[in-house]
């Protein structure tokens, strides 16, 4: 399967427990296809938004995903792969209008473009453009880099800062990974406010920005989301790992973060009991905020069924143009 978010409808999550052993027995028996097939149509999910950026050549591409849960899926662009595919092929020089080029064709079909800095270089990234000379100097060194070995692995400022406002010339929405994920994440460099410069020079130009995940610093984006019309937030990776308490984490993030601004998110990945686990969970976070909400008189039930539409499918329809 493959790295997934997107607009969820609500379904029934009440489950009947099975032993492990039976669980896999009748897994194998049914095969992945049929597993996949199931599990993906169970999520509720009808739009999946796909990063294609890690292992597409051993993940389902999006239509393929799409075709196992009978929904449809759209692909989100990562910006470092793009670049690690173009420096072998292009002098110094082009890379930046290469880059260009491909971003561009790559923007009209695509429904967002993703940036992984977190992991590269940090996300307090200076928010300023950087000039056509530091472009060229950043990649001939990366290219003199690979030339003597080192791995074709995006890890330099100037250029990520490079990539991510071509997106925001392309005007697509823009997610970055935040908070915490694999072992080569450090953690002290994936706080989104380290992003508010960036966030700050990004106002009024239209482009919805995506802080993906935000554990532990979920409230931290619950703020940005605040203050800065632009940005929308999710904690999809962090509901599926933390299990029961994840309506705790959602009401942290909901503390600051406006209903318009908050997304369903799965993360899912490798296999589709992730997707399923995470949108079962999911729908569980947001039942007992919004329970809590009706029965301390913060909303109505009317109200809470307007948040839930938002949350699980027409804020992510407004901020990537679905609607």
């Amino acid at each position: 399967m493959s790295r997934s978010a997107g607009c969820v409808r609500r379904c029934s999550t009440s489950r009947s427990g099975a032993a492990p052993d039976d669980y896999l027995a009748r897994r194998a028996a049914l095969g992945p296809r049929e597993v996949a097939r199931r599990l993906l149509r169970d999520t509720g999910i009808v739009e999946f938004f796909v990063d294609t950026g890690y292992s597409a050549e051993t993940l389902t591409s999006p239509d393929e995903l799409a075709g196992f849960a009978d929904a449809s899926a759209r692909e989100v662009v990562r910006l470092e792969s793009v670049a690690e595919q173009e420096i072998t092929g292009s002098a110094a020089a082009e890379f930046a209008a290469t880059c260009r080029d491909r971003l561009a064709r790559a923007a009209t079909d695509a429904v967002a473009f993703k940036s992984i800095a977190a992991y590269r270089v940090g996300l307090a990234l200076a928010p300023e453009r950087p000039a056509a000379a530091e472009v060229t100097a950043a990649a001939g060194r990366w290219a003199a880099a690979i030339e003597r070995g080192a791995p074709r692995r995006l890890a330099d400022e100037t250029l990520t800062r490079f990539l991510v406002w071509t997106a925001v010339d392309l005007g697509l929405p823009i997610q970055f990974h935040t908070g915490y994920g694999d072992v080569d994440a450090e953690l002290t460099r994936c706080d989104p406010l380290l992003l508010t410069p960036l966030l700050r020079a990004t106002t009024g130009l239209d482009v919805p920005v995506m802080l993906l995940h935000t554990y532990p610093f979920h409230r931290h984006a619950g703020y940005l989301a605040q203050v800065f019309d632009h940005v929308f937030v999710d904690v999809g990776l962090a509901v599926q790992n933390v299990g029961g308490r994840g309506g705790r984490v959602l009401a942290e993030l909901l503390e600051l973060a406006p209903f318009g601004s908050v997304l369903f998110s799965t993360d899912g990945y490798g296999i589709p009991e992730l997707f399923q686990i995470a949108a079962a969970w999911f729908r569980r976070a947001l039942a007992e905020v919004l329970d809590a909400g009706i029965e301390d008189g913060s909303w109505s039930l009317g109200d809470a069924d307007r948040i839930a539409g938002l949350i699980g499918s027409g804020n992510a329809r407004r901020a990537y143009g679905r609607s």
